[in-house]
């Protein structure tokens, strides 16, 4: 039989081996890498884009991919008041569609296109970009691939990409899944800053093809494909498939609007992102302006008749949601609309003119489609 003092000694060996037990459980994932965050794997990654982003430097970048920040020193003496216009988005539930068809190169454009077509509207010149990727794992295939697409991006839009983040978020984001931002910079002279004050009654307008939905819409779009139609990526579609049709990349106008810039006055300059032309247009136009567009006078991808139709979704809601396959849509003067329009199409841009300015009658909307 036990003393009580060499019970009490029992009772402390026990109570230190279970901490012990315990003690040893909680070093098991008393790491980082454990606990669902490899930092090794972030490093490796930084060295494997390196040569990548490095295509899209230029003699104004003087830092590395890897710093704590980007460096870039822009000619100011190309300028007489230079002023830096700046804007970020995502690319939405586009995403989707890339996890699903497992293809991830082109992601990265639409990435690209959503920010530099933004700060064109002001009549900017990009100068450099940067990206913001988070996913549940840094899974360094899959992320080569979307870098390659924001590096063909960049390259099209002639921007440098001079940094970016990787965050690895293992509670956040399912297996395979990862989230897109990007952030551009760019420069305009103060007194070639479009904003639209100088649009009046007469102006034309004219529109530059999309290359099919860019990167609205989509949450519509797969209720209607996947959803309603219970169609699968690699079901025909059109002239391609599900996949093909809804990944096309938005398209980058950037080399476009800076070529018609140099010899054209431009008024206004639209983004047709979310909100359609509906919505977009009407940003630019001043008070007692009405843009009056003819919505049977340019050639509308098969892809927005298809899910109209087979959606069974209004008119109007086409318009507010969709581009309906045009990118961009810019505001001239009338004198010299028909040299921009030959202009546009010996570049080989699907260009069209789709209306003019009009006076806006009072209680009317900004934008008639007629």
């Amino acid at each position: 039989m036990k003393t009580g003092d060499e019970k009490r000694k029992q009772a402390r060996t026990a109570g230190e081996g279970g901490r012990g037990e315990q003690s040893a459980r909680k070093i098991k994932i008393r790491t980082y890498k454990n606990a669902g965050v490899d930092i090794d794997a972030g490093s490796e990654l930084v060295r494997l884009i390196k040569p990548l982003v490095k295509e899209t430097f230029n003699s104004r970048v003087i830092t590395d991919i890897g710093g704590f920040s980007g460096l870039y020193s822009f000619d100011i003496e190309r300028f007489n008041q230079p002023v830096l216009v700046s804007s970020t988005d995502g690319v939405g539930s586009k995403l989707k569609l890339a996890f699903l068809t497992g293809r991830h190169d082109t992601i990265g454009i639409d990435l690209v296109a959503m920010c530099v077509n933004d700060i064109l509207a002001q009549g900017a010149k990009p100068l450099f970009f940067l990206d913001y990727m988070a996913m549940s794992k840094v899974d360094l295939p899959l992320a080569e691939q979307i870098i390659k697409g924001i590096v063909s991006g960049c390259q099209e839009a002639q921007c440098a990409l001079i940094g970016g983040e990787t965050a690895e978020l293992p509670d956040f984001y399912a297996p395979g899944e990862y989230d897109l931002a990007g952030f551009v910079v760019g420069v305009v002279d103060r007194d070639k800053v479009i904003d639209g004050s100088e649009i009046g009654v007469g102006d034309q307008i004219i529109g530059l093809a999309s290359s099919g939905l860019h990167s609205n819409g989509y949450t519509l779009v797969r209720r209607v494909v996947l959803e309603e139609l219970q169609m699968k990526v690699s079901d025909p579609l059109l002239s391609s498939t599900v996949g093909e049709e809804l990944l096309r990349p938005t398209r980058i106008y950037v080399n476009t609007v800076q070529m018609l810039l140099r010899d054209f006055h431009i008024l206004g300059i639209a983004h047709i992102t979310g909100g359609g032309l509906i919505d977009n247009i009407p940003r630019v136009l001043p008070q007692g302006c009405q843009a009056v567009i003819g919505k049977e006078s340019w050639t509308r991808p098969e892809i927005f008749d298809f899910i109209q139709e087979s959606g069974e979704i209004a008119e109007g809601e086409m318009f507010r949601t969709f581009n309906m396959g045009l990118g961009l849509v810019l505001v001239v003067r009338a004198e010299q609309c028909q040299e921009i329009l030959e202009r546009l199409q010996g570049m080989n841009e699907p260009v069209f003119h789709i209306g003019e300015i009009k006076e806006r009658p009072e209680g009317e909307s900004p934008l008639l489609l007629v």
